[in-house]
């Protein structure tokens, strides 16, 4: 991690509704709709709509029922992870040529380091251009905001919505948060904004009045973070962005072997444990690595890249398809392994264009499972 030294020029960059801009990409006729990208059926769950559906009280990770109940005249739009992950690399290849340290915090967000650019350019015209370049190469609306910190810079961009842009001065941090109500504030959820809300907490600006240790009463360690942040503080640096980043697992057996049920359970049993890591790390991975080592130490690997990801169901399946592709040679097995890297930070919900509700609580409830009793409590019968 970087250093982080005092008035810092933070930008955080956002691809405004980022799936629903591609597919205005694809099909212009769609714009200036009420549209939502997510699965078709009542059972699906939405993972972004225009800004025409938020009118109607429409948001991602709502039901599909109930959004359309919301607003009867919303189109749902089937996800393709594929092209939503070709537009993300563009974006991320346009700021790697331009900047030399930059964070990825997911599919289509950004924070850049620009300290230091005001001796040289300007860091407010070089950001505006580095903007213009983006929209003009990949044809998507951008919102960016600049600021000290990463906190600013991402409250901000969230207040210049939709294809706007914002720079909070040095020393404004706190006057700038304010007036915002609590549920702007990052950390603050739902129940904490009904606690908050209940003691009369209505705006930042009071929550930044309360005393530090009354926070720490309320709400433990967390109510440090939330008055420093609440006060305009982050010292949180950027973590810079390696596309090489990988995670992955391997089994030598004592005995080689040619059993294909053995080796398809510890397919399974490799490939939920690495995904169940991805997923505590808030990762997803953009490439699966399969790895065959025979007995006579002949060692053959073969990858491909797939859309973002960190869903067992979906990895499992592509893992299965690469070891079948690769083993070829009928030969006693020594070693079998899986990869996955092009990680990027992310979570569950930009994957749920094929999951039901039933789907995403199940897999919350798996992970929350194996957080609280380990790991190897709970797997799939295919295990076994």
């Amino acid at each position: 991690m970087l250093t982080t030294p005092d008035n810092r020029s933070i930008v955080h960059f956002d691809l405004d509704a980022f799936f629903v801009n591609v597919e205005y990409l694809r099909n212009a006729r769609l714009r200036g709709k009420p549209i939502a990208v997510g699965g078709h059926s009542d059972r699906g769950v939405i993972a972004s709509c225009s800004y025409e559906a938020r009118k109607f009280g429409v948001h991602s990770a709502m039901p599909t029922r109930l959004a359309k109940r919301l607003c009867p005249e919303l189109q749902i739009i089937h996800g393709d992870m594929d092209n939503y992950s070709r537009f993300s690399n563009l974006v991320t290849e346009i700021i790697r040529s331009e900047v030399p340290v930059f964070e990825k915090s997911s599919i289509d967000e950004f924070y850049i380091d620009m300290t230091g650019m005001d001796k040289f350019f300007g860091t407010t015209r070089y950001v505006q251009y580095l903007r213009k370049k983006i929209i003009k190469e990949s044809g998507l609306s951008i919102s960016h905001a600049l600021a000290t910190n990463k906190l600013i810079s991402k409250v901000a961009t969230n207040e210049c919505k939709p294809n706007g842009q914002l720079e909070v001065s040095p020393g404004n941090e706190k006057s700038f948060l304010a007036p915002l109500p609590i549920e702007k504030m990052p950390m603050v959820g739902n129940k904490t904004a009904a606690l908050l809300r209940s003691m009369g907490v209505e705006t930042i600006s009071i929550l930044s009045q309360i005393p530090v240790e009354m926070m720490i009463n309320l709400l433990g360690k967390n109510g440090i973070e939330l008055w420093r942040k609440s006060n305009g503080i982050d010292d949180t640096p950027i973590v810079p962005y390696h596309e090489q980043k990988s995670i992955g697992t391997e089994n030598t057996f004592e005995k080689d072997t040619i059993d294909m049920a053995f080796l398809h359970k510890e397919l399974v049993r490799m490939t939920e444990k690495i995904a169940f890591e991805l997923r505590c790390n808030n990762k997803l991975t953009g490439c699966i690595t399969v790895k065959i080592r025979y007995s006579d130490f002949q060692t053959l690997t073969m990858q491909s890249t797939i859309p973002y990801t960190a869903n067992d169901h979906l990895l499992l399946q592509k893992v299965k398809e690469i070891f079948n592709k690769l083993y070829d040679r009928r030969l006693l097995v020594r070693l079998i392994g899986v990869r996955f890297t092009n990680l990027v930070e992310g979570s569950y919900q930009i994957n749920i264009f094929e999951d039901s509700q039933e789907m995403i609580g199940l897999y919350q409830a798996m992970d929350s499972v194996k957080k609280q009793f380990g790991e190897k409590l709970l797997f799939r019968a295919a295990c076994i």
